[in-house]
């Protein structure tokens, strides 16, 4: 049977998994449905780790602290739409496929998120 804490490290390996692929893409093209797949993956990650940390079920801080840095990082980005604009327009376009990879990882390193993931892992 598998613990709470088991399951909330296994949705966080998951994410470190997501982003281990968005840093080895070299921007092929195609590589747009991978970006908009992994980024699809990371943030029903994070909604699946906000539902399930509350403060009565789980003691550990930095959970708490974990789930509003995921909060703040759905309410503050969004890549959908430009995913979409591009996968019409620019899909095959190596540079533009760059920046957008570039700037979505960009986002998950604001406030030390994946730095913090990592941690997180660490302590559970």
């Amino acid at each position: 049977m598998v613990t709470h804490y088991e399951y909330l490290k296994s949705l966080l390996e998951k994410i470190l998994n997501s982003y281990n692929t968005l840093t080895k893409l070299e921007d092929n093209p195609g590589d747009l449905d991978l970006i908009k797949k992994e980024i699809l993956k990371i943030n029903g990650f994070f909604h699946v780790f906000i539902n399930k940390v509350t403060n009565e079920n789980y003691q550990l801080t930095d959970l708490s602290e974990l789930k509003s840095k995921f909060e703040y990082y759905l309410n503050t980005y969004s890549f959908e739409k430009e995913i979409d604009t591009m996968s019409t327009l620019y899909s095959d376009d190596s540079d533009r496929l760059k920046n957008m990879r570039l700037k979505i990882l960009e986002s998950l390193m604001d406030k030390k998120l994946i730095d913090d993931i990592e941690y997180t892992i660490g302590k559970l």
